[in-house]
């Protein structure tokens, strides 16, 4: 059995599941999967019992006799980076990894706006939808973070660092918001990358789990 269990919800609408799960998948760390499906009647009681936060994801780390259990996607990622440290979860330069850690950590704690109008859901493609209400701002500065960070770091591949990231990590579910409410105006290098991650394997995979969850 693996040591690593990662517990999340649908794959259609759970975008802070999607974050930890995507990276793992992506940097080829084993873990199993558990999924608890939510807005179901017996969805809160499931979290109460099972969940530290009553809510997904989060991860339990088997060790021995004991366990250790991790709940907020950020902090998962910042785990994964201590216990693997030769998978570079963090870009390996220290200006590279500043950029990284803020962009991740705004990701993290803001763009209210743009979740709240534009939720999670991965199987619809360009229906359109309202940009007002902070959402456009929001919109504005994803790009500007993608932006800088692929001018001063991502020389060294398709990644907003060159190599995947947690960051890349941490800002997938926006590119899947950006081609469910899209199309979004964007320059060549933003729409190349959101390309990217929508061709990554991983990617690939978690939608085909969102659509047989669905189904």
């Amino acid at each position: 059995m693996n040591s690593l269990t990662l517990t999340i919800g649908d794959k259609n609408l759970s975008s802070w599941s999607l974050r930890p799960w995507l990276l793992m998948k992506e940097t080829g760390i084993a873990f199993t999967e558990e999924t608890i499906l939510l807005d179901r009647p017996e969805t809160r009681s499931i979290l109460k019992e099972k969940s530290p936060s009553g809510l997904v994801p989060f991860l339990t780390h088997a060790q021995g006799g004991e366990s250790v259990q991790l709940w907020d996607s950020l902090a998962i990622a910042e785990y994964l980076n201590d216990l693997y440290p030769e998978k570079n979860l963090w870009p390996e330069d220290r200006a590279a990894r500043a950029l990284a850690r803020s962009i991740s950590a705004e990701m993290h704690s803001g763009f209210a706006p743009l979740r709240a109008v534009w939720p999670m859901q991965v199987l619809k493609r360009d229906i359109g939808h309202l940009t007002s209400g902070g959402v456009q701002r929001d919109i504005d500065r994803v790009l500007a973070l993608w932006s800088e960070s692929r001018r001063k770091f991502g020389a060294g591949g398709p990644f907003l660092f060159g190599a995947f990231s947690i960051a890349d990590a941490m800002y997938a579910p926006v590119v899947t918001r950006f081609v469910t409410y899209g199309p979004v105006a964007m320059d060549d290098d933003c729409a190349a990358y959101m390309k990217t991650i929508m061709g990554l394997g991983g990617m690939k995979a978690w939608i085909e789990g969102a659509a047989a969850q669905t189904g």
